[in-house]
């Protein structure tokens, strides 16, 4: 039998804000690496792209611009991250920079014109690009039965987005989508460091403190644990360290945290009472990075009053869901956008 193109070298992509994972039909994920690519702006070529790149964020020289080409789950520069999935693409696929198929997840907010720019920066490594929504993916890696009638919640806090949806036949009945997720958690932190102390500190740093004492519920770490921060003073100008504490840094990220959590609220209202009691009975499921800020699950089952669990793995659901989609197409293609 002659099949017009061989799935085995298909690929599934995570094109997130923070990083972009990649999924080989026949091999599994083969690549998770930051979204970054650093410039040398004198000579208008690419030092380096993923790791390597996120490194040198805050620390270049001004010959050297180390950039996100995703902000808040969309392309911002178009230029950057095709050279980004081109380099990927050859990484993660034995040196190749095409496939015939690749799926790739977006935020389900999306403008048309940032469908098309993902769309195009895909295309130039391979023959056919199919979108699917964040959820969906997500769900499918997350492995809730999502193509059965019967409701599933699930809540994507990735690096740019906050994805929200109830799914039911292989498609969102209602969802929602906010720019507000894991990046304006670590810059609430920054924000908080700046008003508090006068201390100014990096993304980098930032993050650390967000994984290292960060958490969402008093349930989760004990308020008096301490981290010691390094940056400079804004009204001296001058290196300086503080401690803070992780009651503090709570305390800090609460303002994104609501957000998110008045999302889920909004999703939830307004749901046929059928599947609102199918999720009701079978709970919400997190996924993404922002799933394991410690005692986000137990903040929003406060705040909603249904029982919320992180899912397993949840760094690589959208991936994975990507990567099901591509291994089992003709049972899961209609999941995919049908512009693509």
């Amino acid at each position: 039998m002659f099949w017009p193109f061989r799935t085995t070298s298909s690929i599934g992509v995570d094109l997130g804000t923070a990083n972009t994972l990649m999924y080989v039909s026949g091999k599994g994920i083969v690549l998770d690496e930051p979204s970054v690519v650093a410039l040398d702006l004198e000579r208008g070529i690419p030092l380096e792209v993923g790791e390597g790149a996120k490194r040198m964020i805050g620390k270049t020289p001004k010959a050297i611009q180390a950039i996100r080409p995703l902000r808040d789950g969309v392309i911002a520069d178009y230029a950057a991250a095709e050279l980004m999935i081109q380099t990927f693409m050859r990484r993660g696929n034995a040196g190749k920079s095409t496939a015939p198929r690749m799926v790739v997840g977006i935020p389900s907010s999306i403008t048309d014109v940032e469908r098309r720019a993902v769309r195009e920066a895909g295309i130039i490594g391979s023959k056919e690009v199919y979108l699917i929504d964040e959820t969906v993916a997500a769900a499918i890696g997350a492995g809730l039965p999502i193509t059965e009638p019967v409701g599933s919640m699930i809540v994507d806090i990735g690096g740019g987005t906050t994805d929200v949806a109830v799914l039911s036949l292989g498609s969102p009945v209602e969802s929602e989508s906010i720019r507000i997720a894991g990046d304006e958690i670590t810059e609430s932190i920054a924000d908080y460091l700046k008003k508090s102390y006068g201390l100014v500190i990096g993304e980098a740093t930032a993050e650390k403190v967000k994984i290292s004492i960060g958490s969402a519920h008093a349930n989760a770490r004990n308020d008096d644990r301490h981290m010691e921060v390094s940056g400079f003073n804004n009204r001296t100008g001058l290196p300086e360290s503080i401690t803070v504490t992780a009651g503090e840094i709570r305390e800090a990220i609460q303002q994104p945290l609501a957000a998110i959590v008045d999302t889920i609220k909004r999703v939830l209202e307004n749901i046929p009472p059928e599947l609102a009691a199918d999720v009701h009975a079978r709970g919400i499921v997190l996924a993404g990075g922002g799933a394991l800020i410690p005692g986000i699950s137990d903040l929003i089952t406060e705040s909603t009053g249904i029982f919320t669990i992180v899912a397993d793995d949840p760094l690589h659901c959208v991936v994975n869901g990507c990567g099901q989609v591509i291994e089992d197409w003709q049972n899961l293609k209609r999941c995919t956008s049908a512009d693509s």
